[in-house]
């Protein structure tokens, strides 16, 4: 289970953002930080010392500002050291995951493997800071290598399940390629406060990406099966 707390949350966050004023953990004499408690000084580095430039517009239409603050899953996800989630609260989140899936209207067809390659190992897309990424001349990536190995070709991380032979092992079924659809649109479904990103929910990626993906996991012809 994911276990995080509020303070490596919003560091986590702030220091994905552009860096505009030095070092922000600089005590100015107008904040005696020694009183604050760490969850206090993380809030206060990241959302008031002026530190992060959270008025930088996003490639989703926000500010840098918005996506430091938790939507209601990552708060219920946010728990402190020692605590554990209770059944009625997983069993909220996953249902609200199941109920944020769009499904394509074709159906599971699968769709172009070697751009599904190519997304899977491509990390591009969201990052901000002096050079943002720029999603007119470049397509946004599914980042998957970065957690998982899935060919052999290409190494993968070691934080996610290894996928290699991922549709000679599973096979394609219609309840496969549904379950597959879904962890990779909204991996709450199955798995409560997992880290691996809601990349159809939030609008990563589209459902083309997610079935060019999923036909590189599962065509025969994919390095994946090889």
């Amino acid at each position: 289970m994911f276990k995080k707390n509020l303070v490596a949350a919003s560091i986590l966050a702030a220091t994905s953002l552009l860096l505009t004023g030095g070092c922000a953990a600089t005590n100015t004499g107008k904040v005696d930080y020694s009183k604050m408690t760490p969850e206090a000084l993380a809030e206060y580095l990241t959302l008031e010392s002026g530190s992060f430039d959270l008025d930088q517009p996003t490639q989703e239409g926000t500010t840098a500002r918005s996506r430091v603050v938790q939507d209601d899953l990552q708060k219920a996800c946010s728990l402190k050291k020692g605590q554990e989630l209770d059944d009625q609260t997983r069993a909220k989140i996953m249902a609200d995951a199941a109920a944020s899936i769009k499904y394509p209207a074709g159906g599971f067809k699968l769709g172009d493997w070697k751009r599904g390659r190519e997304l899977a190992w491509s990390g591009f897309g969201f990052r901000l800071g002096n050079n943002p990424d720029n999603h007119k001349t470049r397509e946004v990536g599914a980042n998957c290598y970065n957690c998982h190995q899935i060919a052999t070709d290409r190494t993968g991380g070691t934080l996610g399940t290894v996928l290699t032979g991922y549709g000679k092992l599973r096979g394609n079924s219609e309840d496969m390629l549904k379950y597959t659809y879904e962890v990779i649109y909204n991996p709450h479904t199955y798995y409560a406060c997992t880290i691996m990103p809601r990349s159809g929910t939030k609008n990563i990626l589209s459902q083309k990406d997610i079935l060019d993906i999923m036909a590189y996991l599962f065509d025969p012809n994919s390095p994946v099966n090889k």
